[in-house]
């Protein structure tokens, strides 16, 4: 489990996640070219629009199953 601090909407706050979540959602952030910061950003504003404000790092680790999945479906 590592806790890092992210920056959300210019205020920081840390996300504990275990290292594997942390590699896939770098690996998928440098994938759509974003920074990590920015693609936490993105995935908090849905979290907040559409699950109610959810615990971010569930939130985090849900969307990363979700793109494995996607990934596995598409192969």
């Amino acid at each position: 489990m590592r806790k890092r601090s992210i920056t959300i909407h210019g205020h920081q706050t840390s996300i504990s996640l275990e290292d594997e979540f942390w590699q896939e959602l770098s690996a998928l952030a440098q994938a759509r070219e974003l920074s990590l910061n920015a693609l936490v950003t993105e995935i908090d504003k849905v979290r907040t629009s559409l699950r109610g404000g959810a615990n971010l790092s569930s939130t985090l680790r849900v969307y990363v199953l979700q793109q494995v999945k996607r990934k596995i479906s598409r192969a």
